[in-house]
């Protein structure tokens, strides 16, 4: 039998670690570890696993601290979430379907994270927005895998001048994809999860005598 509080803790609990139809993921370290985030049944949403999360965020770990991230085909939002619950000073999660949207923004606010901005908008037509007075220190490129948006988006994040200068790209795809990174992108660290890809790419600062 369940006493009151035991019956609260449940409640609590329950906001605590929403359940989804389609399973959930967990924020692996940080402020907000342990949160919990429900994974909807939504065509072509891959969430990326807890343990490629942990293995890229202890790549990051001495540069997440006051970054300014972007998290362009967000989904869940779960590496936005990650990278803010890690120290990240601000992220802005750009994803085109209205219900992640909405979903991301009342995880955000269930968890209390103020240093977000959620835009509903397709990565393309976000992209061809004026650039921000400050560029982004770290990006998430990890589109839907039908859509081989990898290399295209690269490049505009380049050429349109949204990285700061020594910025870090995370790119995720299917282990036999093809992925050009724009020139001067560096190959940082990368690893494999079954069929996935997961790479983390240095931006090089230009030669001023170039």
């Amino acid at each position: 039998m369940l006493t009151p509080g035991s019956e609260r803790q449940r409640a609590q609990m329950a906001k605590t670690h929403p359940k989804s139809a389609a399973g959930s993921l967990r924020i692996v370290a940080g402020n907000l570890r342990g949160s919990r985030l429900g994974v909807p049944d939504v065509k072509d949403l891959r969430p990326t696993s807890d343990r490629v999360r942990e293995t890229v965020f202890n790549w990051l770990a001495p540069v997440i601290v006051g970054a300014r991230c972007l998290d362009l085909y967000a989904g869940t939002g779960a590496l936005g979430i990650e990278a803010l619950s890690r120290g990240a000073a601000h992220c802005v999660f750009v994803e085109r379907e209205r219900g992640l949207c909405e979903l991301l923004r009342k995880n955000l606010a269930r968890l209390r994270v103020t240093d977000a901005r959620v835009v509903n908008d397709d990565a393309q037509g976000f992209l061809a927005a004026p650039v921000p007075a400050e560029a982004f220190d770290l990006v998430f490129l990890d589109p839907p895998f039908s859509a081989n948006l990898w290399t295209a988006t690269a490049l505009r994040l380049e050429q349109a001048g949204w990285l700061c200068a020594g910025a870090y790209v995370y790119v995720e795809t299917p282990a036999d994809a093809v992925f050009e990174p724009p020139a001067g992108w560096s190959p940082y660290r990368e690893g494999h999860a079954g069929a996935v890809r997961f790479a983390l790419y240095r931006r090089l600062a230009p030669d001023p005598l170039s």
